[in-house]
């Protein structure tokens, strides 16, 4: 468990202890700071991703765990130490920045988990991988503090906004005004009592909210998000929207070129039919990356959003290498 500082007192009142998993392989060494200097591997999750879903089994799959130990069964990978890393919040995600609207998770992940495993487990050079929201903290983390980590691996992270997020907009539009009188207040008020949740009618428009209370917080209401369009219509509202693309790893990556290039290894992965396109987001994304010449791998497979697991192993293995060569 990790008690958290900048954490303490987060707008949302969710919890400032939080638990961690950490996955050893055999020869990386003990606790108390007696390890052998392998590299950290910190893997994050998608929105809606709570920690004790990494355990969860789905029908004739193996667990993420079982995955990382087949790696290693398989050989060929060099000793690390992998961290399953909790950012949940009650909205359903953090997107792991740092926001008046959610909390201050970028520093949570950066100065709080990161020395609390290396004062344990000795660990040596970092790298970051995720799915999905896990994969744009993946990379926006990597980005903004390369001085933590050295590597990042993104499986279909959130990336080229108007393709990702912009049609959502409108079908959100629509469900506040036919379910919830068209007020995203209406829905927080109703949330903590839908059992069962109903994913279809609350997702999309929760997902949404979360994402604005991370990339475009209300400054004058802690906790509370400022949209990006006009719940009535769905029209744009410019100044909000400009807020979200600021946020957006294609328009991000001149501002943090020096620390792209700086990476010892990028994976960048999805899915050719992923559902929100983050398949053309992962292609913007690599565009940005050869005008600031920075060297990554690309890997466009047959799938969707989902149902990735079975792409951890060879992201974690590939970031392990480069960050023990």
């Amino acid at each position: 468990m990790v008690k958290s500082d900048v954490l303490a007192e987060n707008p949302l009142g969710d919890p400032a202890q939080r638990p961690l998993y950490v996955y050893r392989s055999p020869g990386a060494g003990g606790g108390s700071g007696a390890g052998s200097g392998a590299p950290a591997i910190y893997v994050l999750q998608g929105y809606t991703g709570q920690l004790d879903m990494w355990l969860a089994r789905k029908a004739f799959e193996p667990t993420i765990v079982e995955r990382v130990d087949a790696m290693f069964g398989a050989g060929g990978s060099p000793d690390l130490v992998v961290v399953f890393v909790d950012a949940w919040t009650s909205l359903g995600g953090s997107q792991f920045l740092n926001s008046s609207g959610t909390g201050r998770y970028m520093d949570y992940l950066c100065d709080e988990v990161v020395p609390f495993i290396e004062s344990r487990y000795g660990t040596g050079l970092r790298g970051v991988a995720g799915h999905s929201s896990g994969g744009y903290g993946a990379i926006v983390n990597a980005m903004q503090r390369p001085e933590v980590f050295s590597a990042f691996a993104s499986h279909a992270g959130d990336a080229l906004f108007e393709c990702c997020y912009l049609p959502d907009f409108r079908e959100v539009a629509r469900t506040l005004r036919d379910h919830f009188d068209g007020s995203f207040e209406l829905l927080l008020e109703r949330l903590p009592d839908a059992d069962p949740f109903d994913y279809r009618r609350f997702g999309q428009p929760l997902s949404i909210y979360a994402m604005a209370a991370a990339y475009s917080p209300d400054p004058e209401r802690p906790g509370r998000a400022l949209l990006p369009f006009e719940v009535a219509t769905g029209r744009l509202i410019p100044e909000v929207w400009e807020r979200w693309l600021a946020h957006d790893p294609v328009r991000m990556a001149p501002r943090y070129a020096e620390a792209l290039r700086s990476m010892r290894r990028i994976w960048l992965d999805a899915g050719r039919s992923d559902e929100y396109y983050l398949d053309l987001g992962t292609q913007a994304f690599a565009l940005e990356l050869d005008r600031v010449g920075a060297r990554y791998t690309l890997e466009l497979f047959d799938g969707r959003h989902g149902g990735v697991a079975h792409r951890y192993p060879a992201a974690i293995r590939e970031l392990a290498l480069a960050l023990s060569a």
